[in-house]
């Protein structure tokens, strides 16, 4: 009988699944220990340790090197691209907004019942222009 490890704890259930599908995605088998302990009750979490996941011990290496690995730069590579610019005045100091945000508000404190007539898109904070993406 193989002899299962700690390989990483978590503070949240989600967290571990992630890291337990990556490993999966190589060929460890790992599981997720205490993740519906924590679910039921999340004060818990540290007091228990966290959320832990196991491997086989023959595995705990290989497994440490890939919760490890950082893929941020290659995802930021094929996702890289220059940033949006109003199609106005050409600024790029743009940020989200949602056109008709108070208006539908009101309708739903007055009348009762939500209508959505609201827009979502950006809005240039240099000269205010509003284009929905």
């Amino acid at each position: 009988m193989n002899k299962s490890v700690v390989a990483a704890k978590f503070s949240f259930p989600l967290d571990a699944n992630i890291a337990k599908a990556n490993l999966e995605s190589v060929g460890i088998p790992s599981f997720v220990a205490d993740e519906h302990t924590v679910n039921m009750q999340w004060l818990y979490s540290d007091a228990m340790g966290g959320v832990r996941l196991f491997v086989p011990e023959e595995y705990l290496q290989e497994a440490r090197n890939v919760l490890s690995e950082d893929f941020s730069d290659a995802v930021d590579s094929l996702y890289d691209s220059k940033p949006e610019s109003c199609p106005h005045c050409g600024s790029q100091n743009i940020e989200p907004h949602t056109k008709g945000k108070r208006p539908a508000f009101l309708v739903f404190i007055l009348a009762g019942f939500p209508l959505f007539f609201y827009k979502h898109g950006l809005r240039c904070s240099q000269c205010g222009n509003f284009w929905e993406t």
